[in-house]
This record gives structure tokens, C-alpha cells and sequence, in this order.
């Protein structure tokens, strides 16, 4: 009876140190095979089609979060810059109640960003889902998107795997709490799994080019 209570031991944690031992070099191969395309600042960036702002928490009074305000301020960095002619709004709008992209079209608005330059995803569920609908709905070539370092790297990663040239910059400005973090643990590797069964996003739909006019969206 000891043996077998031995035995099950020695293979849960057999199992859980090759899990861990997964996470770890996931982690570190995206981080390695991204860290060139991610930058500090805007000033260096490379010129792209489109700036991709994922979605993120809308308060209850219906403003950005902070951590979400920081995404919107860099992408709107970006285009008076003129890194980017486009912006595209990438969040979950499943619910009449849970609209994360309609109030970025507003701020965005409110700044002074033309409102035929602005592209709503209503169906960015996630961040492979807003990868995989911006190369395929909307036919983005090259993009770089705005987020913090928690975030970037599978961004990147992901929109870099289905086709798009696609670069990153660091929306880090002392918003982020260590829950951020913590929700990303497995992340990395839900979206190797996504990309291995090449998984399609819940809704695809109408095509709707980047290139066009952002009024008709």
C-alpha cells in the first residue's frame, strides 16, 4: 500500500514538474522570438498600416480603465505621429451590456481622431480572436499593436504566426496590478494551442477592409 501511495506521488509530481517545465520554455520562446519587435517608446517603431488597441475593463460609469486609457493614448500617439493611418478597436461586445469598443470610438473621438480612421471590432473575444479577425476580417497587413508588457508579447506572437507584420509598443505607465499578471499564467500557452489546431473565432462574418472608410463599420 506504501509503494502504490509512493508511486502516485512520484507521477503527480512527475506530471506537474513537466507541466511546469512547459510553461516555462513557452513563456521564454515567445518572449525570445518577440523582443525584437516590441519597443519602449514610439519613436523608433516602424511605419504600419494600423494601430491595434485589445480591449480591455470599461468602468461602470462607462470611461476606460486606466490600464485600458494607457492602450487608447499610445495608439492615439501613434497616429498624430504618423506611424499608423489606422485604428483599429479590438474588444468584447458580446452582451448590449459589456461594450468595450463603442466608448474608445468616443474618446478617440474626443481627441480629435477622424472618425473615418477608426475600425470597431466587436468580436475581439480574445487576443487570438482579435489577431485571427484582423488579418482575415479586416485585411490587415501590417499593424502594431498597444498594450502592456503582460500582454505584448502574445500579441505579437500570434498576429506574427497568422501572417501579419506585426509589432508592438509598451503601454506601461504604472496602471498594471500583479492580478494582470497573474491572469496571464496559462496564456501563452492557450495560444500555442489556438495556433497548433489553427481555431477559428466564434464569429467571422462580413468583410470589412482596413483600407476603407471606418464611418461605414
Amino acid at each position: 500500500m506504501k509503494r502504490q501511495i509512493k508511486r502516485v506521488r512520484f507521477y503527480i509530481l512527475l506530471i506537474v514538474g513537466i507541466l511546469l517545465v512547459f510553461v516555462v520554455v513557452v513563456n521564454m520562446v515567445i518572449h525570445i522570438a518577440t523582443v525584437s519587435y516590441i519597443y519602449s517608446t514610439t519613436k523608433n517603431v516602424p511605419i504600419t498600416e494600423t494601430a491595434l488597441i485589445p480591449g480591455a475593463a470599461i468602468l461602470n460609469d462607462g470611461t476606460l480603465s486606466p490600464v485600458f486609457r494607457d492602450r487608447v493614448d499610445l495608439a492615439i500617439k501613434l497616429y498624430e505621429e504618423k506611424k499608423v493611418s489606422k485604428i483599429l478597436v479590438s474588444g468584447d461586445n458580446s452582451t448590449v451590456s459589456h461594450n468595450e469598443v463603442d466608448p474608445v470610438r468616443k474618446y478617440l473621438l474626443s481627441k480629435g481622431i477622424p472618425d473615418e480612421d477608426i475600425f470597431l471590432d466587436h468580436a475581439g473575444f480574445d487576443t487570438y480572436s482579435s489577431m485571427y479577425r484582423a488579418h482575415d476580417i479586416f485585411g490587415v497587413a501590417s499593424m502594431t499593436v498597444t498594450s502592456q508588457s503582460f500582454h505584448l508579447p502574445r500579441a505579437v506572437f500570434i498576429a506574427r504566426r497568422l501572417g501579419m507584420e506585426a509589432y508592438g509598443v509598451n503601454a506601461d505607465i504604472g496602471h498594471i496590478l500583479v492580478v494582470n499578471y497573474v491572469r496571464e499564467f496559462l496564456a501563452d500557452e492557450k495560444a500555442i494551442v489556438d495556433l497548433i489546431i489553427q481555431r477559428k473565432p466564434k464569429y467571422l462574418g462580413t468583410k470589412i477592409p482596413i483600407t476603407g472608410d471606418g464611418t461605414e463599420n
